[in-house]
């Protein structure tokens, strides 16, 4: 079950009241809650693909966290971006795992 998503109210309530409730109610509540759609794993997995893949790094980081708290492993994290950086470029894989490290970096798998 999808934890409710406060962030955008948290973070952009006062400045941005609409975009934050695109983000909590239809992006995170209305998107994401879809699991007979697509697992919350999977749409980690997918979500940190295209994050990376667009340079998107702040937002990668947190969603590597939310990707571990959905189940992703530190192993399969790693095989992703490897597998990643020769179709997104090896600097952008590089920042990822760095990014990856401090999610993942305690976890033995």
């Amino acid at each position: 079950m999808v934890k409710k998503q406060t962030a955008g109210r948290d973070n952009l309530g006062d400045f941005a009241p609409k975009f934050a409730a695109l983000n909590d109610d239809v992006l995170f509540g209305e998107v994401w809650s879809r699991e007979d759609k697509l697992s919350l794993h999977d749409r980690s997995m997918i979500t940190i693909a295209s994050l990376m893949t667009s340079g998107s790094f702040p937002q990668l980081k947190a969603h590597l966290q939310m990707g571990k708290q959905n189940g992703l492993t530190k192993d399969e994290v790693v095989e992703e971006i490897a597998h990643l950086a020769f179709y997104a470029g090896w600097a952008k894989a590089w920042s990822a795992m760095g990014l990856a490290k401090e999610v993942f970096g305690d976890d033995a798998d």
